[in-house]
């Protein structure tokens, strides 16, 4: 077992030094990224239904739920309960928009990489300029990467946070 995971941290290391300094920055976004993404799932499967019990119960304890006074209440309660669901949403939102800016990042950094070996090097080098590219192409990839996973999970949470919002609404009747 120790063998195998030396082995894929030596694979990550190879992937991590191929792709240049840039390729690191774009590992810790997508890592708190993931982070956050994971708590947000965490919650909504274990936390909010619970509170969403809790605001269902108080709400039926109520004597009177069809006054403007108890509208308001419901209103208030839900959007409370909205808020806390789409907590660290636009963090998510945002890591993953900006995975690719980041990836892009390693691509100019690398060129710049090629550029300096050429002007030093002439043009007749051709793996320096090769490695050069490598460099600049891995963390355009990883960020994209990145993005897309983000982009699928982010979305699908979002929806099932939609889905527990109107659970939370419809178990509310206000008449």
């Amino acid at each position: 077992m120790m063998l195998i995971l030396m082995d894929v941290w030596d694979s990550v290391r190879g992937f991590m030094a191929s792709g240049g300094d840039v390729l690191w920055l774009v590992a810790a976004v997508l890592f708190l990224m993931w982070v956050l993404m994971l708590e947000r799932y965490w919650y909504l499967n274990w936390i909010s239904p619970k509170q969403h019990q809790a605001v269902i119960a108080s709400w039926e304890s109520r004597e009177e739920t069809t006054s403007w006074h108890a509208h308001r209440i419901r209103e208030a309660w839900v959007s409370q309960a909205k808020q806390d669901l789409n907590a660290r949403m636009l963090l998510i939102k945002t890591l993953v928009a900006i995975c690719p800016m980041i990836g892009l990042l390693g691509t100019v950094t690398g060129m710049i990489s090629v550029f300096d070996v050429m002007a030093v090097q002439g043009t007749s080098n051709a793996r320096l300029m090769a490695a050069g590219i490598s460099m600049a192409t891995m963390p355009t990839m990883a960020g994209m990467v990145a993005a897309l996973s983000g982009v699928f999970f982010s979305t699908r949470l979002d929806s099932k946070m939609r889905i527990s919002l109107e659970k939370l609404k419809d178990s509310m009747p206000h008449h």
